[in-house]
């Protein structure tokens, strides 16, 4: 985030919550993304299924700890789309997977998260799919265990480093507008609300 946004945070009174999903998930709430993975405080969970209540968004509990939640946010008909994708059901079958319902993924993927962070599995890293990753930078990113990267941003990339650099810099300045929406008194659910008209036009824009 620009200095001058910054600036402009410390000196409004936006609640965290609200900065936390604008800074976490900026993207996906403009559209541009299919899925996110929101980390939160136990406490603010309420907060946020207040604001994405009758929305678009769709969310899953991940993984419950003493005083965090993980939730994945997404977009239903797009996630559902993109992990019907061949290339996508190959590589979820190769990592074991076998019931390819949308519910079945994510039932799956929990189980899996949960194992790891409680040191008894390693990190599911189709995750990186669930959250709309191109195939390619996840298939690149087991392949190399997360090294040998062309670079990083929202996720590491093995391919096509300059179109994915476009893309990040689309997601930076989603963030800035977001940030900018909340410091003039915008409502997160509002905002929520304006990005649903504009996400016929907008969602998957980004082909990857």
């Amino acid at each position: 985030m620009s200095q001058e946004n910054w600036a402009i945070v410390i000196n409004k009174d936006i609640s965290e919550i609200e900065l936390q999903l604008a800074l976490q998930c900026a993207p996906f709430i403009t559209g541009l993304k299919i899925s996110n993975l929101l980390n939160i405080e136990k406490d603010d969970f309420p907060k946020v299924k207040e604001m994405i209540n009758h929305s678009h968004i769709s969310w899953y509990l991940l993984l419950e700890r003493e005083d965090k939640v993980a939730i994945l946010l997404y977009h239903k008909e797009s996630l559902q789309e993109y992990l019907e994708k061949k290339k996508v059901i190959e590589m979820l079958f190769s990592a074991g997977y076998r019931d390819f319902s949308l519910e079945g993924i994510l039932d799956e993927l929990s189980y899996r998260y949960k194992k790891h962070m409680e040191n008894k599995g390693d990190f599911p890293h189709e995750m990186g799919l669930i959250l709309g990753y191109p195939v390619e930078d996840v298939e690149g990113f087991v392949k190399h265990k997360g090294k040998n990267s062309l670079c990083t941003g929202y996720w590491k990339v093995y391919k096509n480093k300059d179109k994915k650099l476009e893309m990040f810099e689309i997601f930076e300045n989603a963030k800035e507008t977001l940030v900018e929406l909340l410091s003039y008194g915008v409502r997160m659910e509002d905002i929520i609300g304006m990005s649903y008209r504009y996400m016929g036009t907008k969602m998957m824009q980004i082909n990857y």
